[in-house]
């Protein structure tokens, strides 16, 4: 079975960060990729170890990633 989520990848410092806000899971890599392929492992991992309880637990089963503009200064 495939699951669609969420990968919200961000530059820190010499590398990159990527979060699942679905399930709070965060990897690292050096580069965008290394680091969408580490999150995708980690989320594997997770779903191959975590009881069916956990799963339903940790799962928000809405996220959305939008902009929003705001006035500065």
């Amino acid at each position: 079975m495939k699951r669609q989520l969420t990968a919200i990848i961000e530059r820190e410092g010499e590398g990159y960060v990527a979060l699942c806000p679905e399930l709070d899971i965060a990897s690292q890599g050096n580069t965008v990729r290394e680091a969408r392929e580490n999150l995708q492992e980690a989320l594997e991992l997770f779903f191959e170890s975590a009881s069916p309880e956990e799963i339903q637990r940790r799962l928000r089963p809405e996220v959305y990633v939008t902009q929003v503009e705001v006035a500065v200064g």
